[in-house]
């Protein structure tokens, strides 16, 4: 994979870990940049305009949590991969952070062999030809090269994995796709997350849309009907 004039910002309160995990994605051929706490993080994030954002989790000034979600309110960052650095290993947590739409977590002590493994695997992830195809199903359209969802003519505004999991379900109505083929094609299969977390997405997305279009086969998946 050609690294070349990719961006990475790394925004923690510890300058030993910044260190470390700049040195390493430098060695991969990355551009990085630093930032030391929260506020930092979104002042750098509008000049350097990065590709990925490694944010720490417990960061002053905005934790990582309220960094993540403000990106993603903005248009500008709703494709740009987030991943959660932190010490918080339970459920909970990484779906609070999934929820705000962080795409992947490295847990601390940092290995660097495992953050540069899991930034690549992101970036060949996004590097994939994607289908471009406006898609209709019943009065949704899907539009993925301008990020828009109308249902009729309202704008519905969801998460990037909210987006990218109807965008998912719409390819094929009435299909049924089951958990695992979910996650894996979501989230990808080096990112650990468990069923939960598909249920969270499928509820806000159904609440945003305001339509009962998202079919639950109990124990099996999800689909979608026209």
């Amino acid at each position: 994979m050609d690294q070349k004039g990719k961006k990475i910002l790394i925004a923690d309160d510890e300058p030993d870990i910044l260190e470390i995990i700049s040195y390493n994605l430098r060695r991969e051929g990355y551009e990085t940049l630093t930032a030391k706490d929260g506020e930092e993080a979104l002042h750098k994030t509008k000049l350097f305009k990065p590709d990925l954002i490694v944010l720490d989790v417990m960061m002053p000034n905005k934790n990582g949590m309220e960094v993540c979600k403000t990106l993603r309110a903005l248009p500008a960052y709703h494709d740009t991969l987030i991943v959660f650095l932190t010490a918080l290993n339970d459920e909970l947590s990484h779906v609070r952070g999934l929820e705000y739409g962080a795409d992947d977590y490295i847990s601390k002590p940092v290995s660097p062999k495992i953050l540069v493994s899991k930034v690549n695997a992101l970036f060949r992830r996004i590097q994939q030809p994607e289908n471009n195809k406006i898609l209709q199903a019943g009065n949704i359209t899907i539009d993925p090269q301008k990020f828009i969802v109308l249902v009729d003519d309202r704008e519905v505004i969801l998460a990037k994995k909210e987006f990218e999991l109807l965008h998912l379900l719409a390819t094929k109505p009435g299909r049924v796709f089951l958990r695992n083929e979910i996650l894996s094609q979501i989230w990808g299969t080096e990112v650990i997350v468990g069923d939960r977390t598909i249920d969270v997405h499928i509820r806000k997305i159904r609440q945003k849309l305001g339509i009962d279009c998202i079919i639950t086969v109990k124990g099996v998946g999800y689909k979608i009907i026209i």
